[in-house]
């Protein structure tokens, strides 16, 4: 009896590392592919990106449905479609998300990816912000102290632009809010059920977005090359995978590691929007960023320092 204890203390502990080395491998790979889900959309020129969003809500539901259909959990998906409360949440999530979605292609698209890479950076004070204001959370002053910075920010980099940096905002608003809306669904709706409910709210939208592109410039889907039609329809995929490995690491990894690793995904697009797109960065706009950083190394400190962590439903990207 004696000897037996600490053999399963060390199977435990072998377990828990092995675990834990998974869902940093999972969690990697997620937010690696969101850091460069820019480029991908940039192969898939000259699809506009009002077609490349139709298509994303398109196919990915329908790799929603597949997966589910490998999986077995159909009844899970039927025994959501029962609850109307969690319906009508699940679609203000669509609405938020497809407004997301478009902002970041549109960015990605048309040269504005350092941009996007600031809004992910702003999303995580975005999200402790809408904390006080919805959901009337009280802030420790170093948390108020880098809102103020991350303000100030705005304010340097909006005096730079000649104009606030909407783009920005737009992606850090409507994802923080969605955040907040999955929050009330909790872990009742899995990523895939979540992702398979909410495209399905907006394939109508999808739909009617494509005959009003048709109608004006014409689809590109089957039109450019083989290649290019693939790109198209592996929307789906690219957009659902990403979400798997995140699942899979979250339910791996402590929130407060898997809330540092989040900040992979603005860095890469970052990096991509700066050195391979050659976007412009003069000074103030690397003043602007430099406060958000920052703020940002201020928050994660006082994350670590008080044992909290960012919310799950934040840490999911485009």
């Amino acid at each position: 009896m004696t000897d037996a204890a600490p053999t399963q203390t060390g199977s435990a502990t072998l377990a828990a590392r092995h675990e834990s080395r998974q869902g940093l491998i999972f969690g990697f790979l997620a937010y690696g592919l969101w850091g460069i889900l820019p480029l991908y959309f940039l192969l898939l020129a000259p699809t506009g990106p009002f077609e490349v969003v139709a298509w994303r809500v398109l196919f990915s539901l329908v790799f929603c449905a597949l997966i589910i259909t490998v999986t077995r959990k159909w009844s899970l998906l039927f025994g959501v479609l029962r609850q109307r409360r969690v319906m009508l949440i699940m679609g203000l999530a669509g609405v938020l998300i497809f407004v997301n979605w478009q902002t970041y292609v549109y960015a990605a698209m048309t040269g504005h990816v350092v941009e996007a890479a600031l809004g992910y950076f702003i999303n995580p004070i975005v999200t402790v912000f809408l904390g006080v204001l919805v959901l009337r959370e009280r802030l420790r002053r170093i948390q108020w102290i880098a809102v103020g910075i991350s303000i100030l920010a705005v304010v340097v980099l909006t005096i730079g632009y000649g104009t606030l940096p909407w783009l920005s905002l737009v992606l850090a608003f409507s994802f923080g809010f969605y955040g907040l809306i999955k929050k009330r669904v909790g872990s009742s709706v899995d990523a895939v059920t979540g992702l398979t409910l909410e495209t399905a709210w907006l394939a109508p939208v999808a739909i009617i977005q494509l005959v009003v592109v048709a109608g004006f410039s014409g689809l590109t889907f089957g039109t450019v090359s083989p290649l290019h039609t693939m790109g198209l329809l592996a929307a789906g995929v690219v957009t659902a995978v990403p979400l798997l490995l995140f699942a899979a690491a979250a339910r791996r990894l402590p929130l407060t590691v898997l809330g540092l690793i989040q900040f992979l995904a603005p860095v890469m697009q970052f990096l991509v929007g700066v050195f391979v797109l050659n976007e412009p960065m003069p000074p103030e706009r690397w003043a602007g960023f430099a406060l958000v950083w920052v703020a940002l190394i201020m928050l994660t400190v006082d994350m670590i320092a008080s044992g909290r962590a960012p919310r799950r439903a934040s840490l999911e990207p485009a």
